[in-house]
């Protein structure tokens, strides 16, 4: 076991470059509401096995489809981003 009690696996990046990164978990959730009818955003709780309570912020994107898909597949990228040491 790694330290905060997340397995490590050797990965295999491109040209057979080994990683000791973890395995993750992603929490995320969609719901398509039509247009003016949000009033409000707040967070999830998600609730870890250590017992302690942890929350998810939740974000709104708008537009059309297209729209809306791009802006999610930035946010993604974006969010990744944050962790370098995620490849």
């Amino acid at each position: 076991m790694a330290a905060h009690g997340r397995p490590h696996v050797q990965r295999r990046q491109p040209g057979g470059v080994q990683s000791g990164m973890a395995n993750l978990s992603l929490v995320y959730g969609l719901r398509l509401l039509p247009e003016g009818e949000l009033e409000q955003v707040g967070s999830g709780s998600i609730k870890l096995r250590n017992g302690r309570e942890e929350h998810v912020t939740l974000h709104l994107l708008e537009g059309s489809k297209e729209e809306i898909e791009a802006q999610l597949k930035q946010s993604i990228d974006a969010f990744f981003d944050i962790y370098p040491e995620i490849q």
